[in-house]
């Protein structure tokens, strides 16, 4: 085997980020089953989860990127159903993970329940508060799985019973690992107790150090990113500082982790010995703004030249790119972004702006169409309307009104006069 090079040009090391994140494989011709949705989770390690529903909720979008026209349901059911493939927990932020995730992040359910690594608020309600957190799991042992709007008692200032309470008592409950969700119904979690959701054998797992849960969470995360800086690899899982820098140290010395160079980084890279090096990455996808290769937003800046900042809160007037933006990979560059909403009453995939970045070739336009043609397949929706906002907006509706290749079920309806929209969450 070759020696790999000490210093890596700043293209290699975007090309071995994507082949890391599942960007080098060819998309399944027709609908992936379980197998092949859940080899891509075990490379992603962790599904991010947010409530924004505006085109498609986050946590279902990495799979469609990667994998094209997939069946939500399949993923609903490893998450919430039985057999049970998935869990949730904080990992990156609220995730869906692999089962066997579930020892590694052990350590953190044992510093929450010590008031440590939780929000401070939490911690301190948690101490002050602990007839309220002890009531609340005394009802899940007692009933059963419960939704936080089946657990709300009589309101007022101050009364425990009231929904802030409650609310703080799940989430502190949820952070210490002593309840999980069971199901969702639209997007509110249902809880129960780990015992009657999760498998016997996941449970049963040996619980390994918080040193040695630290170690194999880098080197996930290592293998999930391919290159790194000390800053991603922690960010990945969110692992603090200290608890990164000893256990970064170990890795580099057992020969886990090789210590690499990159032309323009300012800090020293980490390299996942198993990453691949294509010499060439022709991906095309659409990604949530919660996608593990873009969540960290000075790392998809570093490697892509991309700055992306979500707009969700900004007002409106203010926005430079839109409400939820999803940025647009074709080849190994990051080369636009649309500002998406998924209108299910029209039947329409709305593109209200899209913007396209200076390096955009020529071809853009139309390979965007058909990824957006295709979003709007995975989504049931009739068709796609193209608004001429945006500096890219006008080249992509006159793409979209010239295009005649189409499925017939795709109608571009520039201009078409639908029925209002409701408003967004």
């Amino acid at each position: 085997m070759p020696r790999r090079p000490d210093t890596l040009s700043a293209a290699l090391a975007r090309r071995i980020a994507l082949a890391a994140q599942g960007f080098c494989e060819t998309r399944p011709a027709e609908a992936p089953d379980w197998r092949r949705m859940g080899r891509t989770i075990g490379r992603l390690h962790l599904l991010q989860i947010d409530s924004v529903s505006v085109s498609a909720r986050a946590h279902y979008m990495p799979l469609f990127s990667r994998l094209g026209d997939y069946p939500r349901a399949a993923l609903e059911a490893a998450a919430w159903g039985k057999p049970r493939r998935l869990f949730e927990y904080w990992a990156h932020e609220a995730s869906l993970l692999p089962l066997e995730t579930h020892p590694l992040l052990r350590w953190r359910m044992a510093r929450a329940q010590a008031g440590t690594g939780i929000y401070g608020g939490l911690a301190s309600f948690s101490r002050e508060r602990r007839d309220a957190v002890e009531a609340v799991f005394a009802r899940i042992v007692d009933e059963g799985a419960l939704a936080t709007s089946k657990m709300e008692g009589p309101k007022g200032p101050g009364g425990w019973w009231g929904w802030s309470d409650t609310k703080r008592a799940l989430e502190y409950l949820f952070w210490a690992g002593r309840i999980t969700t069971a199901t969702r119904r639209g997007f509110e979690r249902v809880y129960d107790l780990p015992e009657r959701v999760l498998p016997a054998a996941i449970l049963a797992m040996p619980t390994p150090s918080p040193e040695e849960a630290h170690r194999e969470l880098l080197l996930r995360s290592a293998g999930a990113l391919g290159i790194a800086t000390a800053g991603d690899l922690g960010d990945y899982f969110r692992l603090a500082p200290g608890d990164v820098r000893p256990r970064l140290a170990e890795l580099v010395e057992a020969g886990a982790l090789l210590p690499v160079s990159v032309e323009g980084w300012s800090k020293p890279a980490f390299l996942h010995p198993a990453a691949r090096q294509p010499r060439k990455v022709e991906a095309r996808a659409l990604l949530s703004p919660f996608d593990p290769l873009v969540f960290e937003r000075g790392r998809a800046e570093r490697i892509f030249g991309f700055r992306y900042r979500i707009e969700i809160y900004t007002p409106a007037e203010k926005r430079v790119h839109g409400y939820y933006v999803l940025p647009f990979l074709l080849g190994d560059r990051l080369v636009a972004r649309v500002d998406l909403k998924a209108d299910r009453a029209a039947g329409i995939l709305r593109v209200l702006s899209a913007h396209a970045e200076p390096h955009a070739p020529e071809e853009t336009a139309a390979a965007l169409l058909a990824e957006l043609a295709l979003m709007a397949k995975w989504l049931g929706l009739a068709g796609i309307e193209v608004q001429t906002e945006g500096d890219f907006g006008p080249r992509l509706a006159a793409e979209a009104a010239r295009d005649v290749t189409f499925p017939s079920w795709t109608l571009p309806a520039n201009g078409a006069k639908d029925p209002p929209t409701k408003d967004e969450p």
